[in-house]
């Protein structure tokens, strides 16, 4: 029986090792040099990729509009690059204005056509628009799109100057008009963005042996409270980190509570259990009701989450009214744990470890091969008699890498490999256009 549990063990840790190593081989195909792409024009009203802008498989779903006196103007940042004509037809700046992320692939595409044309470059005619001059949800309202030229205005470039574009790695690029290009990016932390994690460094958990740990501190063998679902409070594994930046700076959704008066941050595609509308209080939900999971940026004031209370001595899950959601705290480091029962406290407020796609059941289950990946090597690692002669001890774990919890920063490949699966397979309203991975946010 053991062998037999052996030889599943090497063939599971050899199917998971299949993804990561495909990408580092030096063999043909992966190793091989390639030569120089050839680029072709686009045509005229030709779009890439060739799905409607707004959409999952290109820039995502409109935001909402940006004003200079919204919470939301922090998220624009000014573009200074002397390598860029900016027309600024205004007077106002407002044309400097855009997303970071905007902002990187302009700048990556002002070099791409100081190389294509020396001595041309590139010319933005508008950026963020503050004054309505554009359609109904426009991305320009978000600071995500910029309609652009040469400086030269030679129409016979522009069709070269959309194929740029697309190279440097604009989300979405129209020939919209014989006098411009139209390019938009998706929203900051989505997909193909940055990293969005989930919460802060500073955050914190409950552990079994008592006290609490700051959760960028997590190791593997913690055990953290978290709930089952039936909203039962339970210690459970901390399995690994479904994203891990440490030198990030991010800003999170602050949902803080009226009674008890919690504080808790978190990234806005990152899921929260809010309460049913009939739910009195007590720790596990009427049959059919349960809570359900929400995107943070979803979540309204009005509406009860569930924190840990002390009531008559005993320790439980109540709903608590939700007091305010703001946008506006910046926080160092972003992290995403992941535990068996799939769900954490955190700073005593229950949220689910996955995010993006605001089906909690969905990605627990979607990640029940992995569980099953950590528990086998957890049950088969060989244990150790004790130097003092106290019966044996658990061996040294298996290397962190090899189960996927180890400190490397990054989004796990696992998280990876699911939302690519999920943009196959789901909807664009059921995943975050903020998100990341079904991880965290």
């Amino acid at each position: 029986m053991l062998l037999l549990a052996r030889c599943l063990l090497v063939v599971l840790a050899s199917s998971l090792l299949v993804c990561p190593g495909l990408a580092c081989g030096p063999g043909r195909g992966f190793g091989k040099r390639r030569h120089p792409k050839k680029l072709t024009p686009l045509a005229y009203k030709q779009f890439i990729p060739n799905v409607a802008e707004k959409t999952l498989g290109a820039s995502g779903r409109y935001e909402g509009k940006i004003t200079r006196n919204s919470e939301r103007f922090k998220e624009l940042t000014p573009n200074y690059n002397p390598d860029i004509i900016f027309k600024d037809e205004e007077n106002t700046g407002a044309d400097r204005l855009m997303t970071q992320r905007c902002k990187d692939k302009l700048n990556a595409l002002a070099i791409s056509v100081m190389n294509q044309w020396p001595g041309v470059k590139l010319r933005v005619t508008e950026g963020w628009d503050e004054d309505g001059h554009h359609s109904e949800e426009s991305l320009h309202y978000e600071g995500r799109a910029v309609d652009i030229t040469t400086s030269d205005r030679d129409r016979s470039k522009y069709g070269m100057l959309a194929r740029l574009a697309v190279e440097a790695g604009f989300d979405w690029v129209y020939y919209e008009s014989k006098a411009h290009i139209h390019c938009s990016v998706k929203a900051e932390n989505s997909v193909a963005a940055k990293s969005g994690g989930c919460f802060p460094g500073s955050a914190t958990v409950h552990l079994e042996q008592g006290g609490t740990k700051l959760v960028k501190d997590l190791r593997p063998g913690d055990r953290v409270l978290a709930a089952d679902d039936q909203g039962r409070l339970l210690y459970s594994d901390f399995l690994t980190f479904l994203d891990r930046d440490e030198g990030a700076k991010k800003v999170f959704y602050v949902i803080e509570t009226r009674e008890p008066r919690e504080r808790l941050l978190l990234t806005a595609a990152h899921l929260l259990f809010v309460a049913p509308h009939n739910d009195s209080g007590a720790a596990e939900p009427a049959p059919g009701s349960g809570p359900s999971a929400l995107f943070a940026s979803r979540v309204r004031p009005g509406q009860r989450v569930y924190v840990v209370a002390e009531r008559n001595g005993d320790r439980r899950l109540l709903p608590a009214a939700v007091h305010s959601v703001t946008l506006r705290e910046e926080a160092a480091g972003a992290y995403a744990p992941l535990t068996a029962h799939g769900t954490i406290l955190i700073n005593r407020v229950l949220a689910s470890c996955y995010a993006v796609i605001e089906e909690h059941g969905w990605a627990h289950r979607a990640f029940a091969p992995f569980r099953l990946a950590h528990a086998l090597l957890a049950a088969l690692a060989p244990t150790r008699t004790d130097a003092g002669g106290g019966g044996s001890v658990p061996a040294p774990q298996p290397a962190a890498e090899a189960r996927g919890s180890g400190p490397a920063s990054g989004i796990h490949w696992y998280s990876q490999l699911l939302y690519q699966i999920g943009t196959w397979l789901l909807d664009s309203e059921t995943l975050h256009p903020l998100g990341m991975a079904v991880k965290s946010s």
